[in-house]
């Protein structure tokens, strides 16, 4: 739908402007529909300017306004135009949100690049990057290949949106993102565009968006089986689309550092220009990130535009190394330390590598059989969540625990460094036709506490594929591979290497749908080794400046994060509430609240989760509040869902 012709953003061209200036523009599709962008546009006796692009859902005006002094500092400290877009449906931009990177999206911003790189302003190179949804959008607009396109940053995505996203794992249902994403982006879409920015008829759209908003999680439910609505999006299989030169950006407390040597492997292969930078980040800014070390990332992006869009070469003080016989990876190397969900900072060491690196082999471990094994479906909230963030979603805590319920293999570590994927082949049986395993490798300090190096999980129902899935035959005996994460990681003199493996890793994932058996008949562990020291100079990279929290705003209550086991009806429940109000442009504030809890019964495995999400925005026009309130169960034979969403 076509913004209302009286509308305060101009959608014409911006030729001229004073220097540091931010203008609100609105950008022509073809079908009549118009995207809303705010342009950061540097002093224009420079002359033209390369043109950074992020787009985003997560409304630039409000929700997500305080990632706009990044976007200063790329204009003002580096001369580069920056473009900020709410994508179709979203924020002030027109449209509707049908879907999570619908194909209309990826046209658009193709669009949208055509239209940018003909301005006056712009010399005709456009940038794209961001940090996950936009990272992510990043990876599929240079598989479109549009011509404007020279260069990609991609922050914490991942190139496969059914393996490695926040919907599924292995097969398994991300239970715990009920709570998180999957809910609060249902009222987040029912939002009014800003109304300084829309003009006059934003009720009207705001109305409309409310009666046509289907809540995305509901396809997420649906779609439970790899197949093409989650190809589409995804760059995996089909990396020979990319060619423009791609740096990825991938964090080891992250949820979406699967894609890191894999997509590197296949860039190399292809000959496109790449370089992976992997440090020991959560899924936040990695100036502000638990844990660090952190950096300075923007350095860091603009030496990589500088030499894609403007062709320049290495300046002396240059974080990376990019000359074509340079090492295209950057990598922290984790070391023991022993864990805490809010760990400042990991202990490690920087490397700059080949990948492959000939200075890597893999060492297989044989496992010898073990008794049966009854699962208890509440294993793994001590790992909690594969995708740390902003708290309440905090790192993996002592793995001790969990590995009391679980089978656990231990060896001496003998200072092993591990770079790459370990795999677990395991001959297993079960006595029921649905059963999972959840695969960590941990590191075991003397006195017994347990630090999670890496983790892997499968449905056995999917050990042959997520397109076809079939059931199990109870008692026949199975050899299934599980990959678990990526990671670098170097085991201290003296620690001890356990394979844990458990038949649930709730509430991360969800758990087998009834009570089963499982029986592990032996197997092997596959780990990656790696030998160096490497020939290259260790990188020095910028530390980071004063900041505040990852996401720009101050919480009003410390965040909870609960887990409480209930004895006598045998419910173990995770429980979060957290929240923040800040300010926002047109002379507003935004209150945000999140409240879930989700629940799994150890009888009879049934599961639940309850969650509430709620926006709030206050304007001198108005104040608008959308809430939605999602009540799940899932058991032996369905999900049932029930999501209402009130608007005022």
């Amino acid at each position: 739908m076509a913004r209302d012709t009286d509308s305060s953003i101009s959608s014409t061209p911006v030729d001229t402007t004073p220097a540091g200036t931010e203008v609100g523009v609105s950008i022509p599709m073809a079908d009549g529909v118009s995207l809303a962008a705010t342009l950061y546009l540097p002093d224009p006796t420079l002359g033209p300017q390369p043109c950074i692009i992020e787009a985003l859902p997560y409304r630039k005006d409000d929700l997500t306004s305080s990632y706009a002094p990044e976007y200063v500092r790329l204009r003002d400290e580096y001369s580069y135009a920056v473009c900020r877009i709410d994508v179709r449906g979203t924020g002030s931009s027109g449209g509707d949100a049908v879907a999570e990177y619908p194909a209309q999206e990826q046209r658009d911003i193709a669009e949208a690049m055509t239209w940018l790189a003909a301005q006056e302003w712009c010399d005709g190179s456009i940038g794209m990057y961001g940090t996950s949804y936009s990272g992510f959008n990043s990876l599929q607009l240079a598989c479109e290949r549009p011509p404007e396109l020279k260069a990609i940053v991609a922050i914490f995505a991942t190139d496969d949106r059914y393996t490695d996203d926040v919907h599924y794992r292995g097969g398994a249902l991300k239970f715990i993102d009920l709570v998180d994403y999957k809910n609060y982006m249902t009222p987040m879409n029912a939002l009014p565009p800003v109304p300084a920015v829309w003009g006059d008829g934003w009720r009207d759209e705001w109305r409309r968006r409310i009666e046509t908003n289907e809540p995305w999680l509901l396809t997420w439910l649906h779609e439970q089986r790899d197949g093409a609505y989650w190809r589409h999006g995804s760059v995996r299989p089909g990396y020979e689309r990319i060619a423009c030169p791609t740096m990825i950006v991938a964090g080891w407390a992250d949820g979406y550092r699967n894609n890191s040597f894999r997509m590197v492997d296949r860039l190399r292969q292809q000959g496109v220009p790449h370089h992976l930078l992997a440090g020991p980040w959560a899924h936040a800014a990695t100036e502000s990130s638990l844990p660090g070390p952190r950096i300075d990332l923007v350095p860091v992006m603009v030496q990589w535009w500088d030499r894609w869009l403007r062709g320049d070469g290495d300046a002396v003080d240059a974080p990376l190394a990019l000359a074509a016989d340079a090492p295209a990876t950057t990598i922290f190397v984790r070391t023991s330390t022993r864990p805490a969900p809010d760990l400042s900072s990991h202990e490690g060491f920087w490397i700059r590598e080949e990948w492959p690196s000939p200075r890597s082999s893999t060492e297989q471990l044989d496992l010898d059989a073990r008794a049966p094994y009854t699962v208890d479906p509440s294993v793994g909230v001590d790992a909690w969540i594969d995708c740390a963030g902003v708290l309440p979603w905090g790192q993996s805590g002592d793995q001790r625990y969990d590995d009391a319920a679980s089978l656990t293999w231990d060896v001496d570590a003998a200072g092993r460094t591990l770079v790459g994927h370990p795999v677990a082949r395991l001959r297993v049986s079960v006595d029921q036709p649905v059963a999972s395993l959840s695969v960590k490798l941990c590191d075991v300090f003397a006195d017994g506490c347990s630090a999670l190096v890496s983790r892997g999980s499968l449905n056995l129902t999917h050990r042959d594929g997520s397109a076809h899935p079939t059931p199990l035959a109870p008692g026949d005996a199975y050899e299934v591979d599980v990959e678990l994460d990526a990671c670098a990681y170097r085991f201290d003199p003296g620690q001890r290497l356990r394979l844990s493996v458990a038949g649930a890793d709730w509430p991360n994932t969800s758990a087998p749908p009834a009570p089963v058996t499982v029986t592990v008949h032996g197997g092997t562990l596959t780990l990656p080794i790696w030998t160096g020291p490497s020939p290259y100079d260790e990188p020095i990279l910028p530390g980071p400046r004063d900041s505040d929290d990852a996401d720009g705003h101050e919480s009003e209550d410390p965040p909870l994060w609960a887990i409480s086991r209930d004895v006598l009806r045998r419910i173990t429940e995770a429980k979060v509430d957290h929240g923040s109000t800040y300010e926002i442009p047109h002379g507003g504030t935004a209150t945000e609240h999140y409240v879930g809890v989700v629940g799994v019964d150890r009888r009879t495995f049934v599961q639940t989760a309850h969650a509430e999400s709620t926006h709030t925005l206050r304007w001198p026009e108005t104040t608008v509040t959308s809430q939605a309130v999602l009540d799940l169960t899932a058991d032996k034979d369905a999900y049932e869902v029930s999501i209402t969403m009130v608007v005022s």
